[in-house]
């Protein structure tokens, strides 16, 4: 069995020599820390609660890719610059689980790539591990 790396038309790939956005190992997926930055800046209205959604549709965009579902996510770990504002994370995360939602880790942390950036999402799978 090889890893492979997985790509999705929907997100940009980082520059080579960087990191991987996604790569798969049989029928494990490994999602790198995803934002809602884009070629463009960054997406949504400013808020965290936009700025989860965003991220969450960029992992879906990699399940997917990779042949699986949001509920194959078995694990997130979540990094936040205020963690006053997790509710808005949570209510964000309830619009792409269903079920059993995957564990998680949800961290304040001082920065991350750039000041405008709220959050980052880390994500593990296992494709057609979920019965939903």
């Amino acid at each position: 069995m090889k890893m492979q790396r997985v790509t999705s038309p929907h997100v940009k790939e980082p520059a080579p020599g960087t990191w991987s956005n996604c790569r798969v190992y049989g029928n494990q997926v490994f999602v790198a820390g995803m934002t809602a930055s884009s070629p463009t800046g960054v997406l949504g209205d400013g808020s965290m609660y936009s700025q989860a959604r965003e991220t969450f549709t960029k992992i879906k965009h990699f399940m997917e890719a990779a042949g699986g579902t949001m509920n194959d996510i078995i694990r997130v770990d979540i990094y936040v610059t205020d963690i006053k504002q997790r509710e808005d994370v949570w209510k964000a995360r309830r619009e792409f689980f269903t079920g059993d939602f995957p564990t998680s880790t949800l961290v304040q942390v001082a920065g991350l790539a750039s000041p405008e950036i709220l959050l980052e999402i880390t994500a593990e799978a296992h494709v057609g591990c979920s019965s939903a």
